[in-house]
């Protein structure tokens, strides 16, 4: 599962490239019981099975053994830290990473204790097992390395970089069923153009995500655009 979603597009492109280096490891080849056991039921009873200690330390020790010391040991988790794109760019400047991936219940609290140097979570939902948490965090962190998107402007103007979401984008037709492209984007006034996104950018945030203005540092021109915005919904709600 996980090897399939490092093979295509952006990672697929950056690993051949040999701009990152991914490495997946099967849990199971680090049992040493002929089934490859590596889930069983939790002490004290309960639903469901908790994946065993002894094969995540297996595998990191594997990895410490003949890759190094990692930077950190990440285990994506609905407990953990929230991942945001400045949790990825700190992430996207340490050398070397470990995701361990948990499944069924969760893993034994001695993995957490003794190996993980962070919890992360991408979001406050519960999926079947980290694989997919792990892919996330990956093409997040991945996307930041020099070299792997190649526009690095593109990189620099996505949501969430500046603290703010993104403007939006169009492409031809210029005209679609009644729908045009704004005309300042046809204009080739690259200043104007600019201008527009901003304040798109800033729109957009303030009317979908609110939260992340608080602490978002505004140009003089954008905290008036921001001003007109809030008066104007006070004036719209008096009348």
């Amino acid at each position: 599962m996980v090897r399939a979603g490092l093979q295509e597009g952006i990672l697929g492109r950056a690993v051949g490239n040999g701009l990152i280096d991914l490495q997946v490891h099967d849990l199971r080849d680090f049992t040493t019981d002929r089934h490859k056991v590596v889930d069983d039921t939790p002490f004290g009873g309960g639903p469901g099975m908790v994946l065993k200690a002894e094969p995540m330390f297996r595998a990191v020790e594997h990895v410490r053994d003949t890759r190094g010391t990692p930077d950190a040991v990440l285990l994506p988790s609905p407990q953990g830290r929230r991942f945001t794109q400045a949790v990825a760019g700190e992430y996207s400047r340490r050398a070397h990473l470990v995701l361990l991936c948990g499944r069924y219940e969760g893993v034994d609290e001695r993995v957490s204790t003794a190996l993980v140097t962070e919890e992360v979570s991408i979001g406050d939902f519960v999926l079947s097992g980290g694989e997919l948490p792990a892919l996330v965090i990956v093409d997040a962190v991945a996307r930041l390395v020099p070299g792997v998107v190649g526009d690095a402007e593109s990189v620099v103007r996505d949501s969430f970089t500046r603290g703010l979401l993104d403007h939006p984008h169009y492409t031809r037709p210029a005209s679609l069923r009644g729908l045009d492209v704004p005309a300042v984007l046809l204009s080739g006034h690259h200043g104007e153009i600019d201008r527009w996104r901003r304040q798109q950018a800033l729109r957009r945030t303030y009317e979908r995500r609110p939260d992340l203005l608080a602490d978002e540092a505004l140009t003089d021109e954008e905290r008036q655009w921001l001003a007109a915005w809030t008066a104007g919904e006070r004036n719209g709600a008096q009348s």
